[in-house]
């Protein structure tokens, strides 16, 4: 089934004609639960992985013995899914309800040290052919797989991610597992630290739409102007509000957090998992990120998003996830980066052997 993003509430290059020059575009993966297999493209699916090829592990020093089993987190989502879509109104019974406590505890694994090496979890497979953003790889690769250490223990403060990205070239891989077989299923962490480490298999609907850069990093005047006629429409919302009593002006039908398309919530960069494109700012600052190795502006290679869309972005939920009395979720992939946000990864265009960089929005 194909995902298709809705038109725009309104035409941006109409109101801002430099725009144009600043277009881009963004693949939009839109993870849907499946059963992936390892010649797709997928997010937590089985990987193309060769059964006498080391898989990642995490090396860093830091406490890895106590956690969720991520098999608890699989099945506390299954229970809590079947139950609300069982009953929509009371949910778990409250026998489930004592299975979902246990399932929650966190446990003690005393024989892992802190320097043993933790296998990492595979967050995404990606096939170049099927993602036109996806930016090449080095020497000819055409996939890309994407892990991470399942605990936030990492960096000066012990509080960061740890992500480790592999490009191979898939038909080099693909002989390699005729020859010794796959490596299913691959070793995994007995705990995690957070059960947003764990990912849900899912299947994508690569989707190819516009996008624009965050609005700061564009040229001060074209910025500013932006700024401006939203400025100038929250003193109408606020005015109009106040003359109808109101306390907010209410949302209106294209799902915008305000009372009008923004252009950062509804008009530049869409949520969600994607390749390619713009990253967002909206947390912090915009950030330079050079490549550590040549110095060259890196660019964006994929985003993890935490939903696909919300409150602020709902404009951008696809057209077939809006039936009428079907309730369709905006965390498919369960993953959870930060405090809900998203994590974006850049390459060096330079040369992809060089090491990524990342920021959390």
């Amino acid at each position: 089934m194909t995902r298709t993003t809705p038109p725009r509430p309104l035409d941006v290059e109409g109101l801002f004609p430099e725009l144009a020059a600043h277009r881009g575009t963004t693949t939009r993966l839109h993870p849907r639960p499946g059963d992936p297999g390892v010649g797709d493209s997928s997010v937590g699916g089985p990987m193309l992985w060769p059964a006498d090829e080391p898989w990642p592990v995490c090396t860093a020093k830091h406490k890895r013995s106590r956690g969720r089993r991520p098999e608890d987190v699989h099945r506390e989502r299954q229970l809590l899914n079947a139950a609300w879509e069982r009953d929509p109104v009371n949910g778990p019974t409250d026998e489930e309800r004592a299975l979902l406590e246990e399932l929650g505890h966190r446990h003690r694994v005393p024989e892992v040290g802190d320097t043993d090496p933790l296998p990492m979890i595979g967050v995404a497979q990606l096939y170049a052919r099927d993602l036109p953003d996806l930016p090449a790889g080095p020497d000819g690769c055409d996939l890309l797989q994407v892990f991470w250490c399942p605990f936030d223990a990492h960096g000066p403060h012990m509080t960061g991610m740890a992500v480790q990205l592999l490009w191979r070239r898939s038909s080099e891989a693909t002989e390699a597992t005729e020859a010794t077989g796959l490596l299913l299923p691959p070793p995994r962490p007995q705990v995690v630290g957070s059960a947003g480490y764990v990912v849900e298999p899912c299947v994508l609907h690569p989707e190819q739409v516009v996008t624009y850069p965050f609005a700061g990093l564009l040229p001060e005047d074209l910025c500013e102007r932006i700024y401006a006629r939203e400025d100038a429409l929250d003193e109408l919302a606020e005015a109009e509000a106040e003359a109808e009593g109101k306390e907010e002006a209410e949302r209106d039908a294209s799902g915008s957090a305000l009372p009008y398309p923004a252009y950062q919530y509804d008009l530049s960069i869409p949520p969600g998992w994607r390749v390619g494109g713009f990253a967002s700012w909206h947390l912090t600052d915009p950030a330079a990120m050079d490549c550590t190795a040549c110095a060259t502006p890196m660019e964006l290679l994929l985003t993890i998003d935490s939903s696909e869309w919300d409150g602020g972005s709902a404009s951008w939920r696809p057209l077939e996830d809006r039936v009428p009395g079907v309730g369709v979720s905006s965390t498919p992939t369960e993953a959870v980066v930060g405090r809900w946000g998203e994590l974006n990864v850049f390459a060096c265009p330079s040369d992809p052997r060089h090491p990524h960089r990342w920021s959390i929005q």
